[in-house]
């Protein structure tokens, strides 16, 4: 039987400034199984990135329920939240979130600084989070700020996976990135869903990202206007093609 990790009832989410209130999600409601690729799309002022902080155990619905990996996050206490996020959600921001002065490796195993992993069983874990996020072995030493855009994405991917996590969540992974290196990041998704079996949810604006999902859930204005399977082999075939016609 397919494992649910993420079930929405209905949720609702309501913001009160002075005396008015702005309702941004109006009743949303899905599942999604384990080692599924969903994109969540939807243009700015949606309700996607209220509903990505949802779903990030980093903010509550007003109303609904949400459950996550089987238990309903309004039962956790803040320290519960807390461990949730560190264990059982791998984030990857669009805007990296690297400590500049440390090296790539350090990034990369700062979560399990704060899990309580020994050195040594700490570097040998973010090597091969490395590996799975296909950064070159060559920079593992180098600085995050002498890294270009491209590889610091695939550093906070890498870092996302460290604690082997139920979830992995992208919020605009790819909006500071050119179109080639966005690419490749979104082929290093493709890979860990395909190859690793991660459940990868993807929050963008961009409709040609989104096709690189297995499933497309449209918001629009705070509701679910469509949600679809979607074939992203054929983003891949294109992109193969392209590669092969440059060489």
């Amino acid at each position: 039987m397919m494992r649910t990790i993420i079930e929405c009832r209905n949720i609702r989410k309501t913001y009160r400034t002075g005396n008015e209130d702005t309702v941004v999600l109006k009743g949303i409601s899905f599942l999604i199984n384990e080692g599924e690729f969903v994109a969540i799309m939807g243009p700015s002022g949606s309700g996607k990135s209220t509903l990505m902080h949802i779903l990030g155990a980093l903010d509550t619905p007003t109303g609904g329920e949400y459950f996550l990996d089987g238990r309903n996050i309004a039962t956790f206490t803040d320290d519960e939240l807390a461990d949730i996020r560190r264990e059982k959600i791998g984030f990857v921001f669009q805007a990296f979130n690297l400590l500049p002065r440390a090296t790539v490796l350090r990034n990369v195993s700062l979560p399990l600084v704060y899990a309580g992993v020994e050195k040594e069983k700490r570097e040998k874990i973010a090597e091969a989070a490395l590996d799975d996020s296909a950064f070159p072995k060559a920079f593992w030493r180098h600085h995050s700020n002498q890294l270009s855009g491209g590889m610091m994405q695939r550093v906070a991917i890498a870092r996302a996976l460290v604690n082997d996590p139920a979830l992995i969540l992208a919020d605009e992974p790819t909006g500071n990135l050119d179109s080639k290196t966005g690419e490749m990041v979104l082929h290093t998704f493709q890979s860990l869903n395909a190859s690793r079996g991660k459940t990868v949810v993807l929050i963008t604006h961009e409709p040609y990202v989104a096709e690189h999902a297995g499933r497309i859930i449209h918001i629009l204005d705070g509701t679910i206007v469509s949600d679809k399977k979607n074939d992203a082999r054929r983003i891949a075939r294109k992109t193969d093609d392209e590669a092969h016609e440059t060489h």
